[in-house]
């Protein structure tokens, strides 16, 4: 997965938009001479997976298109404290205007990255796919998932316009699994995905021609059980408070995914910081 320009464009003008109002940057406007130009390196003040770099430059370059940068590290790097990421030399107001925006995205996609990298560490050697979902930031999701992708994760749908997905809440409303099932093979959907809170959900998709069952707050032993119960026959995907303490367990039971909502719901923000350097 890639950052396209279009994304980083629409990125950098809302952030920027919503930073700086009608009346722009007032300190460094006020504070810094109009002539005045600043050198500064982005240090990693703890071990990291860089993401977002792209979008973070980006956010240098909108208010200074003369800017020079210069890259130490790429995204998807793994890199330890005090470590330079990049380099930016430029107009000192607008440098310093675009701070704290191009530092917050670099922070915040880094910590995606940073953490899915740790749990896909975690399953070295199992087999199992780390996989994203959608619980991400509205308007960040593709920053996001991006971040999650940097980081050695696979992306799940990107929304709901390119996967189906049947939930709890559509089989309760369609009067149960085989109703929604059915309900979805007459509109012509395909690669259906169910569901399942138990083990009875789990033979009942299977029958009623689910190609994908999501094993959703299933104990090992019910995961143990529902690999064998589908026997190859469709991919297993578990969910659920998946933690790093469990997601090794959970792999050894034989499913095919895992799929952890923390990657992109909770992920701390990594210490970065913009160090001025003399010119």
């Amino acid at each position: 997965m890639k950052l396209s320009t279009d994304h980083i464009d629409d990125f950098v003008r809302r952030a920027l938009a919503e930073d700086l109002g009608t009346v722009g940057d007032l300190t460094s406007n006020g504070v810094i001479p109009e002539d005045a130009r600043l050198s500064a390196s982005m240090i990693a003040r703890e071990t990291m997976v860089v993401a977002g770099l792209p979008a973070a430059l980006a956010v240098f370059k909108s208010l200074d298109p003369t800017c020079e940068v210069s890259i130490s590290h790429d995204d998807g790097a793994r890199i330890e404290p005090g470590e330079e990421i990049a380099t930016v030399e430029g107009r000192a107001r607008a440098l310093l205007t675009a701070e704290r925006t191009a530092l917050n995205i670099l922070q915040h996609l880094s910590g995606i990255a940073t953490l899915t990298r740790r749990y896909v560490d975690e399953l070295s050697g199992t087999g199992v796919v780390l996989l994203d979902t959608r619980k991400t930031i509205p308007g960040l999701r593709h920053l996001q998932k991006y971040a999650t992708a940097v980081g050695g994760g696979q992306n799940h749908r990107m929304g709901l316009f390119d996967g189906v997905l049947i939930k709890d809440n559509h089989i309760a409303v369609a009067g149960g699994v085989s109703n929604a099932v059915k309900a979805a093979q007459a509109a012509g959907l395909k690669d259906i995905q169910v569901e399942c809170d138990t083990l009875d959900q789990v033979r009942e998709a299977l029958g009623a021609g689910a190609e994908r069952l999501l094993l959703d707050n299933m104990s090992l032993d019910q995961l143990r059980e529902a690999v064998g119960i589908v026997d190859g026959r469709v991919k297993l995907e578990a969910s659920g408070g998946v933690t790093l303490d469990t997601i090794r367990g959970i792999a050894e039971t034989g499913v095919d995914y895992i799929s952890v909502g923390r990657l992109t719901q909770s992920a701390p923000a990594i210490d970065i910081g913009l160090d001025y350097t003399e010119l």
